[in-house]
């Protein structure tokens, strides 16, 4: 069926493996992104693993170990590369929000624009269909448009599936003149701040305010704006052993911050409250050599 007015766009098919289901706390495991011309013809493919820098959460599903993820790149290394195969094209996803907002956290960890500007479901468009399927997902779409079977659970392969399962769900809106379910996206401003800091429960007795070594246990906050990623900060961290806190108090051990810390919220209690601040660089270095704390 040849498609014409709002049915023919540059597309950009999208889908993402994650450690978990929220974009602020779990991180993108591995990615496929495949576009395709105004004419269906796939004109770009791109996959690759990620190294999240977290826990990969439920292998049993999505099957990628840390032993698989070890080596591969950071997203902000192919950060520029998807940047450019999304822009100007319609993202397109099954279940686009998820895909979209883990996207948009990647991007804003990695501080470089998202260039999307439009998305749509497939999800939504066949719910607006109905076909007679005893549910929408992705691979029982796959069978009831008869298009080929590729390995659920793998970004490469959903992301053939969904072509399979968007070009028959386009052909089936035309042929009804259905208005397809665009969604606007407005540009996010891009930060090295994460969507939000992980918060793990530390093993470690907090030891008391910063002297001339970090401690285990230590409570840890940060402000302004930093060279690396508040979020790789945070994990680094957290890894060794200190506590990671969203805000300043009585109790906070340090605060890292570079030269605009003291236009911060922060800074001016962690002034008032005579918490010692220290820049990135300095922190990094005390970072390589943790004292052992006091299990808690």
């Amino acid at each position: 069926m040849s498609l014409s007015g709002e049915y023919v766009q540059d597309w950009a098919l999208v889908d993402v493996e994650t450690s978990g289901l929220r974009p602020g706390r779990d991180r993108v495991l591995s990615l496929a992104v495949m576009t395709v011309d105004r004419n269906w013809r796939e004109v770009r493919r791109y996959t690759t693993l990620l190294d999240p820098g977290v826990d990969p959460g439920p292998v049993h599903i999505h099957g990628l170990t840390a032993e698989r993820l070890r080596g591969a790149p950071t997203f902000d290394k192919v950060a520029s590369r998807v940047a450019e195969m999304l822009h100007g094209r319609v993202l397109v996803a099954h279940n686009a929000p998820f895909d979209y907002d883990f996207l948009a956290g990647e991007f804003a960890r990695a501080a470089v624009v998202m260039p999307v500007r439009r998305r749509l479901c497939t999800l939504e468009l066949n719910r607006r269909l109905v076909p007679p399927t005893p549910d929408l997902q992705l691979t029982t779409l796959v069978d009831y448009y008869d298009v080929t079977r590729y390995q659920a659970h793998d970004a490469l392969g959903d992301t053939l599936m969904l072509s399979g399962v968007f070009r028959r769900s386009l052909e089936s809106a035309a042929r009804l003149g259905m208005e397809l379910p665009f969604t606007a996206c407005p540009p996010r401003q891009t930060s090295r701040y994460p969507v939000s800091i992980p918060k793990a429960r530390c093993p470690y007795r907090n030891p008391g305010r910063l002297d001339s070594a970090l401690v285990q246990g230590m409570k840890v906050a940060f402000t302004g704006d930093t060279e690396l990623p508040r979020l790789e900060l945070a994990t680094r961290a957290a890894a060794a052993g200190l506590n990671v806190m969203g805000n300043v108090s009585r109790h906070t051990s340090v605060l890292v911050a570079n030269e605009s810390f003291r236009t911060t919220g922060k800074a001016e209690k962690a002034l008032a409250a005579g918490v010692p601040v220290i820049d990135e660089p300095l922190f990094l270095r005390l970072l390589e050599e943790v004292k052992p704390g006091e299990p808690a």
